[in-house]
């Protein structure tokens, strides 16, 4: 495989002075075209090839989170493309998150801090202007510290209404000094009309940045899409660089609730020997690649639910995270799953609450100061003592420490914490969790108890996000399901972290394969030595 010599991808010139990092951008004809895990697959093929590589998206839409290990927060697939390139991510890789609240209106995360709540309007018109520094100044500090920044675009560089102040698309390459790639989805159809009307669109200028197009998610045989791909480079002069063949069963991340339709969750209830694990599907779920373990692990049948109809006959109910922890109890409420959630538990059936699910756990929320909602109080699941106020100032850590409670053996645990609210006891209750908030700080010996777990370890809720990547945590829970189940217990822990890791080279494998690297490594040669 050909490769930038070290001069052109950032390495130390003869002078001993180091030029900035070589770029590529990835942009799409539309938004959830596969952008995020191309990206992550040419971060995994770089390091491999021995290059110093990091992800950068500028701006980024996801309620999907990834806590940093100095506790920032930023978007989830720049924390998953970061771990693809080995390296620990930064909020220079995504410094601005937009983090949806309401309808039209979101908050605004810059470098890891919540800064903001904005509607679109406020933030296109008053915000955006300040952004293109902050984004110039973030990826200028990446393309100092490595040999190759790998950029993903936002949506589509079409969009005209945007476009006068697009910090994510096409001005960012201008910024960037980057060569673009176009990918495109075809497996939703229309694929030679979106790439022909996204160039079409495209100014001069920027279809020249354009150096090539990658064909995304395709399924069939490829020969007979070749008469298609002859016309379409005669009719654009850009280069197919590679049709992607569809690629299922990685073990890696998702960015929005969109993919949950798109990964084709079901809906069913589980065989009989299996344990049936439903996770209701609230409208603002947050960081639901919590669960992706559960979805790895034999003899588990994960399905996401809406409706009092999906409902079934679950062994566990999960109730996820919530960027709108008040609206989505209402959800919960008034769509009558609160009510099938209550007798399940009545009639000694398992259930677990994370992050804003376990907000709803207790008897109360209060919001005095409107951080969430125009509710100062509202009632809540009252399954614990407890009661949670909303905060203006927001925790992101990592956290490590120990299950002490409900398991039949002391388990060690790691996870984050994001979360607006602070959970306080009305009277004394067993907390399953001893944690301490940071890893920065491993010296010290300051635990708290994190968590609410009833006396018979059916019921349980905590803060910490990723609990169920923690392989003995998981292995011994489920274990716990299937022993009053009355189903065989599972002898071996499924080891979620290396199938993951191997998921990374699967994926580098499979685009390796299906896209000419050599082309792209001497496009980025030819842009970023200005030839």
């Amino acid at each position: 495989m050909r490769g930038l010599d070290n001069e052109m991808v950032g390495g130390k010139a003869d002078a001993g002075i180091r030029r900035p990092a070589a770029t590529i951008m990835l942009q799409g004809t539309a938004s959830d075209v596969g952008k995020s895990l191309l990206v992550t697959a040419l971060c995994r093929i770089f390091k491999q090839d021995g290059k110093a590589v990091a992800p950068f998206k500028s701006q980024n839409m996801s309620l999907n989170s990834y806590v940093t290990p100095d506790g920032k927060e930023i978007g989830r697939a720049q924390g998953m493309q970061a771990d693809a390139c080995g390296i620990d991510a930064t909020t220079d890789m995504n410094p601005i998150l937009l983090k949806p609240t309401k309808d039209m209106a979101s908050q605004v995360v810059v470098h890891g801090k919540p800064l903001i709540d904005m509607d679109a309007r406020d933030y296109r018109e008053h915000y955006l202007p300040k952004a293109g520094a902050i984004v110039r100044e973030a990826l200028n500090r990446l393309r100092n510290d490595y040999d190759v920044v790998v950029i993903e675009g936002a949506g589509s560089p079409a969009e005209v209404n945007l476009k006068d102040r697009d910090i994510v698309n096409m001005r960012l390459a201008g910024w960037a000094e980057a060569p673009v790639l176009l990918v495109a989805d075809i497996d939703r159809g229309g694929v030679f009309a979106a790439i022909v009307g996204t160039m079409e669109i495209l100014e001069p200028e920027e279809r020249d940045r354009v150096k090539g197009i990658i064909i995304n998610k395709f399924r069939g045989d490829v020969s007979l899409l070749t008469p298609g791909l002859e016309w379409l480079e005669q009719r654009i002069g850009k280069p197919v660089l590679g049709v992607v063949p569809y690629l299922g069963g990685l073990q890696l991340e998702d960015e929005d609730g969109a993919s949950l339709d798109a990964r084709g969750y079901r809906t069913r209830a589980a065989s009989s020997d299996e344990l049936d694990i439903a996770v209701i599907r609230l409208p603002r779920i947050s960081n639901f690649t919590d669960f992706d373990p559960l979805q790895q692990e034999p003899g588990v049948s994960l399905r996401y639910i809406r409706h009092v109809r999906e409902w079934g006959a679950p062994d566990i109910v999960i109730v996820p995270g919530s960027k709108n922890t008040v609206e989505d109890l209402l959800f919960l409420r008034e769509s009558g799953l609160e009510s099938l959630l209550l007798k399940h538990i009545q009639e000694g059936g398992r259930a677990v609450g994370i992050c804003g699910g376990y907000q709803m756990m207790g008897q109360c929320l209060l919001d005095p100061d409107g951080v969430e909602s125009n509710l100062p109080e509202l009632d809540g699941l009252a399954l614990f003592p407890m009661e949670t106020v909303f905060m203006k100032e927001k925790t992101t850590e990592r956290v490590t420490g120990i299950f002490t409670a409900g398991l039949c053996e002391v388990t060690t645990v790691e996870g984050y914490e994001i979360h607006m609210g602070r959970t306080v006891f009305t009277e004394p209750i067993m907390q399953p969790f001893r944690i301490r908030r940071s890893r920065l700080n491993e010296e010290s010996n300051a635990y708290h108890l994190d968590g609410a777990i009833s006396h018979d370890g059916l019921v349980w809720g905590t803060y910490i996000h990723h609990i169920f990547h923690n392989d003995r945590f998981r292995h011994n829970w489920l274990n716990e399901a299937r022993r009053s189940k009355g189903l065989p217990l599972a002898e071996v822990e499924t080891p979620f972290g290396r199938l993951r890791e191997m998921s990374f080279d699967r994926l580098a494998d499979h685009v390796r394969q299906h896209v000419d690297i050599a082309a792209i490594y001497e496009i980025m040669n030819g842009v970023n030595s200005n030839e």
